[in-house]
């Protein structure tokens, strides 16, 4: 967090909690500053991708206070809450949202069809209904997406280089996520084609995810899959601790779990994405139609391994992994 621009620009605004925060707003509002209003599915506990959304903002000669005004406001993991806290950026009169993830991306679509939206990420816009096309978008949305052409086999095809033989996995992700539901379907595919058994660990709130915990004690899958999404980003300590705990080799879709204790992981960088979406955002400023501007696709993903929970799960980390790894952890 940036203490300085906190105090002279920023408001934070949890779920629940909007009305003076949002007055707060208004009031130091200069009238003359373009205004973004920042949709954010997660808590204001993560904020490791808004920095580097923040660092883009300042590259391009933004400058909060002076050139631009951001209000925040936090769904804490709770997708139901992203509805209301759309309608409260409208209301406000933003020149500008921006959002991660589909659900945050639906809500933002539905509460408006004027005002330009900005997806920092989105995991499958064009089958949710995001974006009509992702060459053309239309409408008043665009951004960019995390999901990319075999992908999901790719995760799979990692998975059995780590851990040859493997008969068994299980995908743990937000079962109320739209836009996860593609990968995990093209997941199974993939483990159909290669005769391995799939299982569908999907929770929708904390609840759930104790009880898919308790499904995958009773009998641990060989390797887990879990998804990058607010809702498992929140939980991201929980989850790692668990595999851990029950010895079960897993690969997260994005670095950070990894870097906590997780053992392998391979996607397009959140934090380059979320970089590159203040470049969508200024290009929107300066005049550029969201419907011009194509939806784009990663073709950068980065391997990350962890040597020290590779010991300690028991897993020999092929050489030609390792040295194919972008980021190795030892």
């Amino acid at each position: 967090m940036h203490a300085m621009i906190t105090r002279r620009a920023l408001t934070f605004v949890a779920a629940g909690a909007l009305t003076p925060p949002l007055r707060s707003f208004a009031q130091h509002s200069s009238g003359k500053l373009r205004r973004i209003g920042w949709l954010a599915p997660g808590n204001i506990g993560m904020q490791d991708d808004l920095d580097e959304y923040r660092r883009g903002m300042r590259e391009l000669g933004y400058s909060e206070g002076q050139t631009i005004e951001t209000e925040y406001v936090y769904a804490d993991g709770q997708s139901e809450r992203l509805p209301g806290l759309a309608a409260t950026l409208v209301a406000h009169k933003v020149d500008l949202i921006v959002t991660v993830g589909t659900p945050g991306c639906l809500a933002a679509k539905a509460a408006t069809k004027t005002i330009p939206i900005v997806f920092a990420s989105s995991s499958d816009p064009l089958s949710t209904g995001v974006v009509d096309n992702l060459a053309r978008p239309g409408g008043n949305i665009t951004g960019l997406s995390s999901m990319a052409a075999d992908l999901s086999a790719k995760r799979l095809e990692l998975l059995q280089m780590l851990l040859p033989g493997i008969s068994r996995i299980a995908v743990l992700w937000d079962a109320s996520n739209p836009g996860m539901a593609l990968r995990v379907r093209e997941t199974q595919l993939a483990a159909d084609r290669s005769t391995i058994a799939f299982q569908d660990a999907g929770a929708r709130d904390l609840d759930g995810l104790e009880a898919s915990f308790a499904e995958l004690a009773e009998r641990p899958p060989e390797a887990l899959l879990v998804t990058a999404e607010a809702f498992t980003i929140r939980h991201r300590d929980r989850i790692v601790d668990f595999t851990m705990r029950n010895g079960i080799p897993t690969m997260f879709e994005e670095q950070r779990p990894v870097r906590v204790g997780g053992l392998v992981s391979y996607g397009p960088s959140n934090s380059k994405m979320f970089y590159r979406a203040a470049t969508y955002v200024d290009k929107i400023l300066k005049g550029a139609r969201p419907s011009d501007l194509p939806v784009e696709q990663p073709t950068k993903f980065e391997l990350v391994i962890n040597l020290i929970t590779a010991k300690r799960l028991g897993v020999t980390i092929p050489p030609t992994l390792l040295a194919r790894a972008d980021e190795v952890i030892e």
